[in-house]
């Protein structure tokens, strides 16, 4: 059976005119039918919506479609995205974060980059800089299996996006827009790349991502820049699409070329259109380039030039070791310290593609958490720790299994127990354990809200979140006086350090956890 496309809809700069746009969309759905996803770059935010944004926060206002949206491209609007890895801005309404990539239940895979492009260190919180362009390229395209991404959500143009193309009109793409677009548009092969900011429509020729006669067919890219919304000139600024996510596609239905196909604008047969500065192929740079190398002397981020930082010779990508202020990395997940931990050696599991929960892992990653959380239970036993595990599936937008040690002078395990029935009875929260053996994938249907505890002793807590759930609950039972005594610490927030202390906390939980470390034992 033939799968059924996704019906999406992408928008430019809303800046603001909210009523518009989603006045917009719903005239369209009347008159086509309902749209699956809203995806919306370039400036959402303006400078005169505080009030009409009011209603949509409040909810006296809807989104009439699920809609997914960049940040802020300038310091006037930071202050409207309050956690930098995405969270639910109002109903039907979500920040993506700075960069990503999510995947959706059909397997529609969308990799997003928010910002404008920046060279200034430190980089502004609006921006982006060439270490965030290598790590959302090192995350996905170190992959075996590879071969390029549904959507590409990026706010500026790729540079250079005009060569060998149809005419940008009045954008001349050898000046306007962001080489670091161009080269992650090259390394991650969207079908679809939108983008917007220069107030203009722009549907260029499809691209090829293969040399014809040398490499094999690949699909075709189509690059797509919106209108701000509500333009005078009546530009496009909403484009309906359909798409079947690749995955599911036959490879020679994938593969195929439209009659229409230009040479790729980025490789380098475009060196002279690109004004004799070549964009780097994505293999001419190391995959550990944008972690802190914690082998050298000063555990400085590596430079993105000079002798040191060659490419690796062997054919198979490199597995970057070293903690990004966080960790070790494997091919499916990693581990991280946590930010405003509990604890020193407080830390995260995280996989490395974009799952919402762990109900949504592959059955390989889910394998890989389960090699981590014994690794870890050994790593803090030796210690003289026990450690507690617990997920939030609510109101997060990348899975996170926060992982806290707690010394064994502290409590017993039956303490860490009641201490969490105990809150959460207080809190009216209907906590169940459940069999040590069921698989939480027997329990929570994907999409569905929930808490879940594990300790070390395979003991499992669980909670089904209806409506509302107290976002620290986790750590406030953790920090509570029952069990680690640091009540201060129960808001991640109120625990921040500098940078300093974050890399130096990292080199020493990788040194401390070597021994354990089953990803060094090739």
């Amino acid at each position: 059976m033939a799968q059924q496309p996704l019906r999406l809809l992408a928008c430019g700069d809303v800046e603001g005119k909210f009523d518009v746009l989603f006045n917009r969309v719903r005239t369209i759905q009347k008159k086509s039918g309902n749209f699956d996803l809203l995806l919306c770059v370039g400036n959402f935010f303006g400078s005169t919506q505080d009030a009409e944004w009011e209603d949509y926060k409040t909810g006296n206002k809807k989104a009439p479609i699920q809609t997914y949206v960049l940040g802020a491209n300038n310091q006037e609007t930071v202050q409207y995205f309050q956690d930098a890895d995405g969270c639910e801005l109002a109903e039907n309404i979500t920040y993506l974060g700075r960069k990503g990539v999510f995947t959706g239940s059909s397997g529609l895979q969308i990799a997003y980059l928010s910002g404008t492009e920046s060279l200034d260190e430190p980089v502004p919180s609006y921006s982006f800089s060439h270490t965030d362009v290598s790590s959302l390229r090192t995350m996905l395209c170190s992959a075996s299996q590879f071969k390029g991404v549904d959507i590409l959500l990026t706010s500026p143009w790729p540079k250079y996006v005009g060569s060998f193309g149809n005419s940008s009109g009045g954008v001349d793409t050898k000046k306007c827009g962001s080489a670091l677009v161009s080269r992650l548009a090259a390394s991650l092969k969207p079908r679809y790349h939108f983008a917007a900011l220069e107030k203009s429509y722009y549907e260029r020729l499809p691209y090829r991502n293969h040399v014809v006669l040398q490499e094999s067919a690949q699909h075709a890219t189509r690059f797509i820049a919106l209108a701000n919304v509500g333009n005078l000139e009546k530009k496009k600024y909403l484009y309906a699409f359909s798409i079947v996510p690749m995955k599911l596609m036959a490879v020679a239905e994938l593969v195929k070329q439209p009659p229409d196909v230009t040479e790729n604008p980025y490789r380098e047969s475009g060196k002279e259109a690109a004004g004799g500065k070549q964009i780097p192929a994505p293999q001419e740079e190391s995959a550990c380039q944008f972690f802190f190398d914690l082998n050298e002397k000063q555990g400085r981020k590596r430079s993105s030039t000079g002798k040191d930082n060659k490419p690796p010779q062997a054919k198979q990508p490199r597995r970057p070791r070293s903690l990004q202020t966080a960790c070790v990395v494997l091919l499916q997940c990693y581990l991280a310290l946590a930010k405003g931990g509990l604890c020193d050696d407080h830390v995260l599991i995280l996989p490395i593609g974009h799952y919402q929960s762990v109900v949504e892992l592959s059955a390989e990653v889910v394998e890989e958490v389960e090699k981590y959380k014994a690794t870890l239970k050994r790593f803090f036993k030796s210690r003289g720790k026990r450690c507690v595990l617990f997920e939030r599936n609510y109101r997060s937008h990348h899975l996170q299994l926060q992982v806290i040690p707690v010394p064994l002078s502290c409590c017993v395990t039956d303490d860490i127990k009641d201490a969490f029935i105990t809150q959460a009875q207080e809190q009216q929260i209907e906590l169940l354990e459940i069999p040590e053996h069921s698989d939480i994938k027997q329990i929570a249907q994907p999409g569905a809200a929930y808490f879940y505890v594990e300790l070390d002793t395979g003991e499992k807590l669980f909670h089904r979140i209806k409506k509302n759930f107290p976002l620290q609950f986790g750590r406030e039972v953790l920090a509570s006086e029952a069990i680690l005594n640091v009540p201060d610490k129960a808001d991640w927030r109120q625990c921040q350090i500098s940078k300093e202390e974050e890399e130096t906390l990292a080199r020493r939980f990788r040194k401390d956890f070597e021994p354990f470390d089953f990803t060094l034992d090739d």
